[in-house]
């Protein structure tokens, strides 16, 4: 007779039997396969673009996670937004859409706020930390680009903004 290959609950695959299971959260209880047509539309939006849900609270019981997708039209740009205390990360699926931010961490060195311009291609990710003012471009005239956002948050959390940075004293 054989060892068994692994002790309960340790190894790559816990034995299901000893994982217990939730009966008051029927939605935690299973896998949910969320098709490509049935995204929910019902989401925080910025002017330019189109956000989706796939993983969500209201899609499938998530508490910490929001995932979807995100579709920037032809020769468009979001406004200025952030996502408050949500990490979000961005993978390209299609187009080559740019991502813009302000950075000023040279203020301490005598340079003002730089305009940063992240040029993406297919198959390329972005990490946007939570409260970073940005927007998303898509400068082809022709196609949209498409990309996957996975949110640390369980819901989009978008705020829009006037502009990119804070005025300053002179031009308020």
């Amino acid at each position: 007779m054989s060892e068994p290959l692994t002790t309960p609950g340790e190894g790559f695959h816990p034995h299901l039997h000893d994982t217990p299971v939730h009966p008051t959260a029927p939605l935690r209880s299973r896998l949910h396969h969320i098709r490509a047509g049935s995204l929910d539309g019902d989401t925080a939006q910025s002017g330019g673009m189109r956000r989706f849900a796939a993983v969500s609270g209201k899609t499938v019981g998530s508490e910490k996670l929001w995932m979807g997708q995100t579709h920037v039209a032809p020769s468009t740009a979001s406004s200025d937004h952030h996502h408050g205390e949500s990490e979000t990360a961005i993978y390209v699926v299609s187009g080559h859409p740019e991502f813009v931010f302000v950075d000023d961490s040279g203020a301490g060195e005598g340079r003002g706020p730089q305009e940063v311009r992240l040029r993406t291609s297919p198959g390329d990710y972005v990490f946007v930390p939570p409260f970073v003012p940005h927007r998303e471009e898509n400068p082809d005239p022709d196609d949209e680009a498409v990309v996957v956002i996975a949110r640390s948050t369980q819901e989009a959390i978008v705020v829009n903004l006037p502009r990119l940075y804070a005025l300053s004293p002179d031009e308020a």
